[in-house]
């Protein structure tokens, strides 16, 4: 049985990951600097991986290992948006704002996965 949470957060997934492929040049701007390689291949390399966990999620099969993978996904993505925390620090109070939500809503992100990864037992 597939709960809301767990509909939830594939489409979750899901929608961000077809995001990094039809807006990339807002997530190439908060690709750290010091990562190898150019800002494109990993707004694209984290697109799939979006998109694959999302895909493991809604598998039965796969939910726990793919509800896994998206805890570890939304712990990795945190120095994206640290950087886009300290990026946009002069902006407008609005996008500052939605910047500096970001970092502690990946907290409650990584409980959410882990929770779908306990009732796929």
């Amino acid at each position: 049985m597939t709960t809301p949470a767990t509909r939830n957060l594939v489409a979750l997934l899901a929608s961000a990951g077809t995001l990094h492929f039809l807006a990339p040049r807002s997530f190439d701007t908060i690709v750290p600097r010091n990562l190898p390689g150019g800002p494109r291949t990993w707004t694209y390399l984290s697109g799939v991986a979006e998109l694959a966990v999302a895909a493991a999620v809604a598998a039965p099969r796969t939910r726990k290992a793919g509800a896994l993978a998206a805890a570890g996904l939304f712990a990795a993505v945190f120095p994206a948006n640290v950087k886009m925390a300290i990026d946009w620090r002069n902006r407008p109070a609005l996008p500052r704002t939605v910047a500096y939500a970001r970092l502690p809503l990946q907290l409650p992100l990584v409980l959410w996965a882990l929770k779908v990864a306990r009732d796929a037992e």
